[in-house]
């Protein structure tokens, strides 16, 4: 794996919070594109939408660490064959993970993410270490 490997990771991630919210608006009635945020809103008894709302708004949270944990190891000069990996793990990680948002699988969703932390985690102390 190589550098680039990781670096269409940090696209797939940062396209799926589109997935996940894509999914809500296709499992309530009559999506409402004018006023998303009200119909989202209008949807609280549709555990669905609601808990691919939540993948979306995670997926989100995510994104932003994942993305400095890549550049920051790319730039400290951490092996391409090792971030390549846990870029490759974080998004098969973040995806089993809004499958079981959706699957309402709190305990094992929960497990994921953590295991999708330690991977952004990992990136971060590797690219500290190497500069250290």
């Amino acid at each position: 794996m190589t550098l680039a490997t990781a670096y269409w990771c940090v696209l797939i991630a940062a396209l799926l919070p589109y997935v996940w919210i894509s999914l809500a608006k296709a499992a309530g009635p009559k999506y409402d594109n004018r006023n998303p945020r009200a119909w989202l809103a209008a949807q609280s008894g549709n555990d669905r939408v609601q808990r691919a709302n939540a993948a979306h708004l995670n997926a989100f949270e995510a994104f932003a660490p994942f993305a400095a944990g890549v550049a920051m190891a790319q730039l400290a000069g951490v092996a391409p064959a090792t971030i390549a990996l846990l870029a490759v793990a974080f998004v098969a990680l973040r995806v089993l993970h809004g499958v079981l948002f959706l699957a309402g699988a709190a305990t094992a969703r929960s497990l994921v993410w953590f295991a999708g932390y330690l991977c952004v985690l990992a990136l971060l102390v590797l690219a500290a270490l190497r500069i250290a």
